[in-house]
């Protein structure tokens, strides 16, 4: 992690090397009077405590960085004393922290230090040039402290926006495992509830022949008919769970072909299928056009049984299927079509379903993308 990094191997390192220099340097230190070692030593362990509690506890790192810089800046001015090297590194390490008050701290302290400046310069008698002297070093160890601030707020910002895209992608992945599931089950639930349904219907013919009228022959063929259903519904259960893994399916031409076929054995309706152009739609949108054309069928046979039914397959501007069947007199609401409506708009299409003269007219569409 870029904070791990930043705030641990090079922040350690850094503040331990200036720590290092610090004691180097205040080690060479010749003060003319003794008193002044007591102050430089309760400035380096103030320092050093200070450098290293930046990240734990970063006022009292303020408050103990400020002590250390603004007394070694009071006694800059005694000859020898190498007070210099206390104030440059703790205005360094004040310019780095990020602290709440923003840049005031930093400028706070800065005229801390020129006023102090001032009066170790005036009362040791040094000239001009050293007091510019001094503010310049200051200027100049405060200027890399803030544009190592910088570089951590910008660090900071940067691992901020990397964990935001994670979770952001996490969040992506979650919708889009949950729509598949969805769409899984849709598909599935329709197949399933379609297939089952007409199998049902076939068995309770066939138990009735048995039990009312003893036709054999009548049931066998209601078992036999339940059989292909059976065997139907587990090709249409393969082709949507294929359709979605984005395998192989059935043309649609071919598998519409068969699906007409079916209801002609089944129901002895006359349907006619005619196909103009088709191109190869992808698999999705062959699901679900095949589902449009399996519910309208099932409405055809259940509100107007016996009828002539007209399937077309057009594939001149995308795929537009229409179902017209002769004799339908009920409602929109009689048919099962929603759930249809649902799955073409995944597909960016759209179903119709109404009245056309004495017709019942079913139009599923899908644009060219």
């Amino acid at each position: 992690m870029i904070r791990a990094r930043m705030h641990g191997e090079t922040g350690w390192l850094g503040r331990s090397l200036a720590s290092v220099v610090a004691i180097c340097v205040l080690a060479t230190a010749r003060p003319a009077e003794p008193w002044v070692w007591a102050v430089l030593g309760a400035g380096l362990l103030s320092f050093l405590s200070g450098t290293f509690l930046m990240n734990r506890r970063p006022l009292l790192a303020l408050t103990l960085l400020s002590y250390a810089g603004l007394s070694a800046a009071l006694i800059s001015g005694m000859p020898d004393s190498n007070s210099l090297v206390l104030c440059l590194m703790a205005v360094a390490d004040i310019a780095v922290m990020v602290l709440p008050q923003g840049y005031r701290p930093i400028i706070a302290v800065g005229i801390g230090y020129a006023t102090c400046y001032a009066l170790s310069g005036w009362w040791w008698d040094r000239s001009d040039i050293w007091y510019v002297g001094q503010l310049t070093w200051t200027a100049i160890l405060a200027a890399f402290g803030l544009n190592r601030r910088q570089y951590e707020v910008q660090a900071r910002q940067t691992e901020k926006l990397l964990e935001q895209t994670r979770l952001a992608q996490q969040e992506h992945a979650r919708a889009a495992a949950l729509e598949e599931r969805g769409r899984l089950a849709r598909e599935l639930h329709d197949v399933l509830a379609h297939s089952l349904g007409a199998l049902s219907v076939q068995l309770e013919l066939a138990e009735a022949l048995l039990d009312e009228g003893n036709d054999t022959a009548g049931a066998l063929d209601r078992v036999k008919r339940s059989r292909r259903l059976a065997v139907q519904g587990l090709v249409e259960a393969r082709n949507a769970v294929a359709a979605l893994r984005a395998d192989e399916v059935p043309a649609l031409p071919a598998a519409l072909a068969a699906l007409v076929e079916q209801h002609r054995k089944d129901h002895r309706a006359e349907v006619t299928l005619t196909v103009d152009e088709v191109r190869t739609p992808r698999p999705e949108v062959v699901v679900a056009l095949l589902g449009a054309a399996r519910e309208a069928l099932t409405n055809a046979a259940k509100h107007a049984p016996g009828r002539a039914v007209d399937v077309r397959l057009d594939g001149r501007n995308g795929a537009w299927l229409t179902i017209r069947n002769a004799g339908a007199t009920v409602g929109e609401k009689g048919f099962g079509l929603a759930g249809m409506r649902e799955r073409l708009a995944l597909v960016n299409g759209k179903l119709e379903a109404g009245p056309d003269g004495d017709d019942w007219l079913v139009v599923a569409a899908v644009a060219d993308e």
